[in-house]
């Protein structure tokens, strides 16, 4: 089953936050991303994971 992969719009849903807070997190490294071209991506369990952390 492949993983489930979320965009920047998608992940700020689901942490309830704005989407420049998703941007903000991945570029200062916190927020676990993925780069496919220019688009930013994030896999489901790796949020749920970090969100563990938090």
């Amino acid at each position: 089953m492949p993983a489930e992969v979320m965009t920047v719009s998608e992940v700020a849903e689901y942490l309830r936050v704005n989407p420049q807070t998703v941007y903000r997190k991945t570029k200062a490294g916190e927020l676990p991303a993925l780069r496919i071209g220019r688009a930013i991506r994030f896999r489901r369990v790796e949020v749920e994971e970090w969100m563990k952390k938090k």
